[in-house]
């Protein structure tokens, strides 16, 4: 089924050379596929290359919200699917962003189940599951709030979200070392952006314990075994070092 010529696929790269193919490969109908690329080391644009419909450029990293913000306004057309590098359109969902397209009005929106994956399974609790996100959208009515982190499209009192069929597969994790570097890279982010309050070291190991007790029991982590394990701890490590970078900021 032919995609129309409306519907741009939006997504920011950085050393995304391991799941790119897999992306692209889901999103090769649509006759424009922007790629934004913050500095790669491996062959993430060589990939990008391969496809005609993608066009790739390069630029500074502003943070999550507005680096994709830039990026959409690099797209052919106003209706814009946004995705990572890392996720995949199921044949699915493609069938639904044609069949909604074709009859949204400019201030709808459509939200989509997103599955996410952790070395080799999906992950259903640990606040990996049943993650409805808002991935298509028409810029001229909506587009990425400013966060540097957790970035999400601002909506208005004049928005109207619409459930799609079909869902987004993230492989979130292939390697443990990718959560490392995570909790690394954006607790960095998060200290930089100026927004932290400043807490005392006893109150940031609190805050990073709780976010461990809320992961791995309150959204019942413990089912999801090991993973679920891990994904508390990495979440807890995320807490503890976004206010420990931003504590030892504020007190030098």
């Amino acid at each position: 089924m032919p995609i129309p010529a409306s519907v741009s696929v939006v997504i920011i790269t950085r050393n995304a050379a391991a799941t790119l193919r897999q992306t692209l490969d889901s999103v090769q109908d649509f006759d424009d596929v922007v790629i934004y690329d913050n500095g790669s080391s491996d062959d993430t644009l060589k990939i990008a290359a391969d496809y005609p419909n993608v066009t790739s450029y390069e630029g500074e990293f502003l943070g999550f919200g507005p680096t994709k913000r830039h990026a959409v306004s690099l797209a052919k057309h106003d209706w814009i699917v946004s995705l990572d590098a890392d996720e995949a359109l199921s044949p699915i969902l493609v069938e639904a962003i044609l069949a909604w397209v074709d009859k949204a009005l400019p201030n709808d929106l459509g939200q989509v189940l997103r599955e996410n994956w952790m070395m080799g399974r999906p992950v259903r609790h640990s606040g990996w599951g049943n993650d409805w996100l808002i991935r298509l959208f028409n810029r001229q009515c909506h587009n990425f709030n400013d966060a540097m982190v957790h970035e999400s499209i601002a909506l208005s009192q004049h928005s109207r979200v619409q459930r799609l069929t079909g869902t987004i597969t993230h492989t979130a994790v292939t390697d443990l070392s990718q959560l490392l570097e995570k909790v690394n890279r954006y607790s960095t982010i998060r200290a930089d952006s100026g927004k932290l309050k400043a807490y005392p070291v006893p109150i940031v190991f609190i805050k990073a314990l709780f976010a461990f007790i809320r992961t791995y029991l309150l959204q019942r982590g413990c089912l999801d075994g090991w993973r679920g394990l891990v994904i508390a701890v990495s979440n807890a490590n995320g807490v503890f070092w976004k206010y420990m970078k931003n504590y030892l900021k504020t007190n030098r």
